[in-house]
């Protein structure tokens, strides 16, 4: 469940920098439409990466329950987070993208 939780932010992260304004804002440079077309690209591949995770885990029931709350939890702390911690927020980013694999590796 915590793979599924780190790939569902990471790819609505993705989603988010995608967005010109968010971009300019977290990284300070103007992005080229290649960059935002691979960051879209990467981030509905992240989202359902999360989604398939967690219905191999849960089932169709559970799982889209499951994917659901992590998108609303990752929403919600964007939205939260984006005015007064910018900067933490691609932390948190870099971070889901680096224990997101090493989460699916481990034994649960």
């Amino acid at each position: 469940m915590l793979a599924v939780t780190l790939f569902g932010f990471a790819g609505f992260a993705c989603l988010c920098l995608a967005m010109e304004k968010h971009y300019k804002e977290l990284l300070g440079a103007t992005p080229s439409s290649a960059r935002l077309r691979i960051l879209r690209i990467g981030g509905w591949l992240l989202q359902l990466l999360a989604l398939a995770l967690a219905v191999r885990h849960s089932g169709w029931a559970m799982g889209l329950v499951e994917w659901f709350a992590v998108l609303m939890a990752g929403g919600t702390l964007w939205v939260f987070l984006l005015p007064y911690q910018p900067r933490l927020l691609l932390g948190l980013l870099g971070l889901s993208l680096v224990l997101g694999p090493v989460m699916l590796i481990l034994p649960q």
